[in-house]
């Protein structure tokens, strides 16, 4: 079976993005991942869930491996594949790639969690599908 490609999302790294040597702030790599993800759901839906349902999607848990260090005025490639893990987790797998990249520069897995009022967990829902 052949995998469907990954969800690209691209962010410009700025110089505001980058530390006192010139490369990202290893923080801001989440940034961008969060970027790609809120494309993935959509900003619309996102935003409904919150103000209409008081609904969210939240953290709990992040492995981020650093390979190398992108620089200011670098465009990442951010590839996202994502698989619903049971009813209640969210697993999202990001890489970061550097313009003519041979490897990652940075890779993510990313667990969330939907909570509704009162911090409860609540059922994933519905997300489009990876093509």
């Amino acid at each position: 079976m052949t995998m469907p490609p990954p969800h690209i999302f691209h962010a410009r790294v700025y110089y505001e993005d980058t530390d006192h040597s010139g490369v990202v702030y290893h923080a801001n790599y989440l940034k961008y991942f969060e970027r790609a993800r809120e494309e993935i759901i959509g900003i619309d839906k996102l935003s409904d869930m919150w103000h209409r349902h008081e609904t969210g999607f939240a953290v709990y848990k992040a492995d981020l491996r650093y390979q190398d260090g992108a620089v200011f005025g670098d465009l990442l490639e951010i590839r996202t594949r994502w698989e619903k893990q049971g009813e209640y987790r969210l697993v999202f797998f990001h890489e970061a790639w550097r313009p003519e990249g041979n490897r990652p520069a940075v890779t993510c897995t990313l667990d969330l969690v939907c909570l509704g009022p009162g911090k409860k967990l609540l059922p994933i829902p519905d997300l489009p599908p990876l093509d």
